[in-house]
């Protein structure tokens, strides 16, 4: 059973960046998808980005060409990096790893969260 620490939360100016990181407990190149998640205050959780191991990405439309999602399958380790933040990005912000395939998904596995808060 994988484990996943998130890190990198913060208060943030509008327009400011942040990088989150995801550390998992064991070798990421066996995880088929990789993603970061958010939830708001009184909103159901929301995807952010997703990343295959063949490094397919997809994000939710609210932050493309904000955010970046990777992974450094040497280091264990998934990234967000956060550009032009705004307020309505503030939110708890979940790793989720996926094994399996694209044809069906064995297990799923979450992280207990970072804030980010993007306040003047």
């Amino acid at each position: 059973q994988v484990q996943l620490v998130e890190s990198g939360g913060d208060l943030v100016h509008p327009g400011g960046s942040l990088k989150l990181s995801c550390a998992a407990s064991e070798s990421i190149s066996n995880i088929y998808r990789m993603g970061w998640y958010r939830q708001a205050p009184g909103k159901q959780r929301e995807l952010v980005a997703t990343i295959t191991n063949g490094r397919l990405t997809n994000y939710a439309d609210s932050v493309k060409g904000r955010f970046t999602i990777s992974r450094d399958n040497a280091k264990n380790t998934l990234y967000l990096q956060m550009n032009s933040l705004k307020p309505e990005d503030t939110a708890v912000y979940y790793c989720n790893a996926q094994f399996g395939t694209i044809l069906i998904i064995r297990s799923t596995y979450w992280g207990q969260g970072t804030q980010v808060t993007v306040s003047s």
